[in-house]
C-alpha cells in the first residue's frame, strides 16, 4: 500500500506542523478521517506484523515506522523466502502535488480537499482489523482512468490497516493487511513542512494525464546515462514516466502488467537518436499507453512536439 508521496528534502522557508494536533478532537466524518490518517502516517513510531496479496504471490512483512530527529525511518522485512529487507530514511516534508500550498489550511487538510475532487469518497463505521476498531473509507473514481481504493483506518490512532485496490470491474487486485500492530506512541514534537523540490531539466514532457495527477517534484530526477524520472500522482495512484536511450537491455514495446501496476513501452526518435518511453503505475493499463504516447520533445517552455 502506498501513503501520499513526499519530497524528500526540506525547502529553507519550511514550517512545521504539531503532531499533538492529533489529540484535539476525534475526526466525525470523511474529511476529518483523511487529514488524520495523513497526519498519523508521519507522527507515530510503531512495529507490524503484515501481509500483501496480489494475484501473484501471498507475502508476509514485518513493518517497522519510526521518527528521531525529525527523520522518518521505515524498514519493510520480508519473512517469506529468501531473507530481504528495504530501509527507506527521510525527511518529513511536504507532499508535492501543490507547488504553492494554502498557508491558511494544513497540508493534510489540502490533500483531503483534492482526493475529494476526483474520489468519491464516503465513511463507514464500526469496522474490526487486526482486533483493532476501525472505520472504512471508501474512495470510488469519478472517472474510468483510475482503480478505487478502500481504507480501514485504526480508530485509536488513524493509521491504515488495511489497503484495498479494486480495477474497473470491481475484482480484486491486491490486499494489504496489517495482522498485529504494537501499541503506535505518537511523536511528541513538531514536524517540518517543506515546499517540493525542482523540477528535473529534460528535453522532454508529458503532454497528458488523467485529471488530478500532478508532478512530484521531489521525487522526480535526472538519472545516469541519459535517463530520467518524472513521478506524478492524484494522491493515492502515481504514475512514473522514464526516457532513456535505448539499448540492448530496452523493454520490448507495448503494455504489459505486474499485479496492480502495468508498464506501457514506446520507442521514439529525436535527434537522430532512439529513445524508450516508459510508464508505470497503478492505473488501467489503456491509460499508461495514452501517457506514454503523450510524451513529446519541448520546443518552447509552452509547447511539445511529439517524436512520432
Amino acid at each position: 500500500m502506498a501513503y501520499p508521496l513526499l519530497a524528500s528534502e526540506l525547502a529553507p522557508n519550511a514550517k512545521t506542523l504539531s503532531c499533538e494536533a492529533l489529540e484535539e478532537q476525534t475526526p466525525s466524518n470523511v474529511q476529518q478521517w483523511l487529514t488524520t490518517s495523513l497526519w498519523a502516517s508521519h507522527c507515530y513510531s510503531f512495529q507490524a506484523r503484515a501481509v500483501a496479496i496480489d494475484a501473484n504471490e501471498i507475502r508476509t512483512l514485518a513493518l517497522s515506522h519510526r521518527i528521531q530527529d525529525g527523520v522518518r525511518q521505515q524498514v519493510v522485512q520480508y519473512l517469506d523466502g529468501p531473507s530481504m529487507s528495504i530501509e527507506r530514511h527521510a525527511r518529513v516534508g511536504h507532499w508535492g502535488w501543490t507547488n504553492a500550498p494554502d498557508v491558511e489550511t494544513s497540508v493534510p487538510a489540502q490533500w483531503a480537499t483534492h482526493i475529494s475532487r476526483i474520489y468519491a469518497v464516503s465513511l463507514e463505521n464500526d469496522k474490526r482489523v487486526a482486533g483493532r476498531e476501525a472505520v472504512k473509507i471508501t474512495f470510488e473514481p469519478r472517472d474510468a482512468d483510475r482503480y478505487s481504493h478502500q481504507w480501514w483506518l485504526d480508530v485509536a490512532s488513524g493509521l491504515v490497516l488495511k489497503h484495498v485496490v479494486r480495477d474497473t470491474d470491481g475484482d480484486i487486485l491486491e490486499t494489504f493487511q496489517v495482522t498485529q500492530l504494537q501499541d503506535p506512541e505518537r511523536f511528541s514534537g513538531d514536524v517540518k513542512i517543506g515546499r517540493p523540490g525542482s523540477e528535473p531539466n529534460v528535453d522532454w514532457q508529458v503532454t497528458w494525464l488523467p485529471k488530478g495527477f500532478q508532478l512530484q517534484p521531489g521525487v522526480s530526477r535526472e538519472l545516469p546515462s541519459g535517463r530520467a524520472q518524472k513521478l506524478y500522482s492524484d494522491g493515492l495512484a502515481a504514475i512514473s514516466v522514464f526516457v532513456e536511450p535505448l539499448s540492448a537491455s530496452s523493454l520490448s514495446p507495448g503494455v504489459h502488467k505486474l499485479g496492480v501496476s502495468a508498464v506501457a513501452v514506446e520507442r521514439s526518435q529525436s535527434s537522430g537518436a532512439d529513445r524508450q518511453v516508459v510508464a508505470i503505475g497503478e492505473v488501467p493499463p489503456q491509460v499508461l499507453r495514452r501517457v506514454v504516447r503523450a510524451v513529446g520533445l519541448v520546443d518552447k517552455p509552452s509547447e511539445s512536439t511529439s517524436w512520432r
